[in-house]
């Protein structure tokens, strides 16, 4: 059996960001949709559901739904198919942009919690 993950209150983790718990809120709601985090009622508080080096930065992206359908660049619905420029910027951007999103998620998917825990406390330590 696995050691139990601490848990930390919205405050606390607002305090340590610093910005306000309404955000923290919502993203650890993110968190627990994706099934990354179970979040205790009452006192409140957060914990992880996988270990550290199951949960990759891909996971965190993808859970706090970063990018709109799925596409992280978006283009103008309707430009003006008059102007030799936005009738056709898409076509030429869509191919580029696709393959700059493709590699950073796949950066972001070998890079594990894990990994990051480990750099963060060799920070605190020097």
């Amino acid at each position: 059996m696995r050691k139990p993950t601490p848990c930390f209150s919205r405050s606390r983790f607002a305090e340590s960001v610093n910005t306000n718990p309404v955000i923290i809120r919502r993203i650890i709601g993110q968190l627990k949709k994706a099934g990354l985090v179970d979040v205790r009622a009452g006192a409140g508080g957060a914990s992880l559901r996988k270990k550290l080096n199951e949960i990759t930065l891909l996971d965190v992206y993808k859970a706090v739904e970063v990018v709109e359908s799925g596409q992280l660049f978006n283009f103008h619905d309707h430009p003006n198919p008059e102007c030799p420029i936005g009738a056709h910027i898409e076509s030429v951007l869509r191919t580029k942009m696709l393959e700059a999103q493709s590699a950073m998620e796949q950066k972001l998917a070998g890079v594990t919690l894990a990994q990051l825990t480990t750099e963060l406390n060799e920070k605190r330590r020097s």
